[in-house]
């Protein structure tokens, strides 16, 4: 296993591309529906309540708070995924590193929806279609990968 400090080093950056890679498929996604805002707008919910599932427009208030919140709950899962799977040689080679960013992307989803509070979900499933939540956190788990190879062929 990692350190601590490693994995927060390594989480920074694959979370951070986890973050951006699923937000800008939640912006995709909603702008095929004509909203590309609403679905990253709905991740305030738990701040704003319902008035920001119901957000269309893009605003600082609802956008931004939804995208920072999305990008702290990804560093998280960044840095527990770059802890748990960390230094181990076997995470260096693409296929068992990508076997590891889709494990943590499939748990992150899991507490997302089953263990988590209504009020504390992502929210854009209020938004989205399935097919587009697996989307989303398909691109949840390609940021976590990319992140964590750049990191690791940099040691």
């Amino acid at each position: 296993m990692s350190t601590w400090k490693q994995a927060m080093r390594e989480g920074l950056v694959s979370g951070s591309l986890a973050s951006v890679f699923s937000a800008l498929y939640l912006a995709w996604a909603g702008a095929r529906r004509g909203v590309p805002a609403a679905p990253v707008n709905a991740v305030s919910h738990w701040f704003f309540g319902d008035r920001s599932l119901r957000q269309d427009a893009p605003s600082l208030t609802y956008t931004l708070t939804g995208y920072l919140t999305h990008h702290g709950a990804s560093l998280f899962w960044g840095v527990l995924h770059a802890k748990a799977w960390g230094t181990r040689a076997i995470a260096k080679q693409p296929l068992p590193a990508a076997a590891g960013a889709v494990a943590a992307a499939s748990v992150a989803c899991f507490v997302d929806y089953q263990l988590t509070p209504k009020r504390l979900t992502p929210g854009f499933e209020h938004r989205l279609a399935r097919p587009d939540m697996t989307g989303v956190y398909a691109c949840f788990a390609l940021g976590l990968l990319v992140g964590s190879l750049a990191m690791r062929s940099r040691r």
